[in-house]
């Protein structure tokens, strides 16, 4: 059974037998009819993954791992804003007509800082840390940026990566664990998605700091499920989990802004029919 299953089928019992309802208040989101989208929701949903024993993806239904990867190198390694550079739509409804998200996830990443050090942006300050300063306790990122909020089309939601390194006992290479601080989440829409993403980083950040992969903590402040997709996920988690797939990532890389998401890879990846026309609320 895979894990990931495991942990995506009790938090959303748990949502759904203990969660609160937003029905009938003032709602940002709404569905592309017009109606209000109403969720119920838990606060402070924390999961933990050992990337040692296997990886997260989803068996209950397909998580799209290339497309996910792209997603996340977007981000964190082209560092880019506009839609025009990644290989999916998902990001459409919210990008302008050049196709701009404002200044948004992979804009706030490539903004350069001073450092004693030097100039960088956040995304090669974690590298240099975490090959120079692995045992700090500051190795962290943060693209919530208020002072920009007003020129992003979208919050971000996953907003946040702290970086902990760890020598376990017996080990010559240290050990990288990651947390995810998201401020909300589309459960149906989007948690393995993100878990997946943020994995994959993980991976990529110990292989080139020539570390071994540990937790993957995942924190959400607000994990939600929509009041159009509770049919969907009752349906979904009545499923029988099958066998977690083992990951590749290929391994002659060992720059970061090399990779591509042609370079992680899932053997044995069996999953349950996917689901198709999930509503999504903007």
């Amino acid at each position: 059974m895979s894990y990931a299953d495991k942990v995506f089928i009790d938090m959303c019992k748990d949502i759904l037998e203990n969660g609160t309802s937003t029905e009938g208040e003032k709602v940002r989101p709404h569905w592309p009819d017009g109606t209000p989208a109403y969720t119920i929701k838990k606060f402070g949903v924390v999961n933990r993954y050992d990337l040692r024993e296997e990886f997260p993806i989803l068996t209950l239904r397909k998580t799209a791992l290339k497309s996910a990867t792209d997603e996340m190198l977007w981000i964190w390694q082209q560092k880019s804003n506009n839609v025009h550079d990644l290989h999916s739509h998902i990001w459409d409804e919210w990008a302008d007509p050049d196709g701009s998200i404002g200044k948004a996830y992979g804009y706030q990443m490539g903004v350069k800082h001073q450092y004693k050090e030097g100039m960088m942006d956040q995304v090669d300050r974690v590298i240099y840390d975490l090959k120079n300063n692995p045992f700090s306790r500051r190795i962290m990122t943060n693209i919530y940026n208020h002072a920009d909020l007003h020129e992003m089309n979208l919050y971000p939601c996953a907003y946040s990566m702290t970086f902990n390194v760890t020598q376990r006992p017996g080990e010559d290479k240290l050990t990288l664990n990651a947390i995810l601080n998201q401020r909300s989440q589309d459960v149906l829409a989007a948690n393995n998605w993100n878990v997946v993403q943020y994995s994959v980083l993980v991976h990529m950040l110990a292989q080139v700091c020539d570390m071994n992969v540990g937790e993957f903590v995942h924190v959400i402040a607000d994990a939600h499920i929509y009041d159009r997709h509770v049919p969907i996920i009752k349906e979904l988690i009545q499923r029988e989990p099958l066998p977690a797939p083992k990951f590749t990532l290929n391994p002659d890389i060992h720059d970061f802004y090399q990779f591509t998401r042609n370079d992680v890879s899932l053997e044995g990846y069996e999953t349950h029919p996917q689901i198709t026309d999930i509503p999504i609320a903007i």
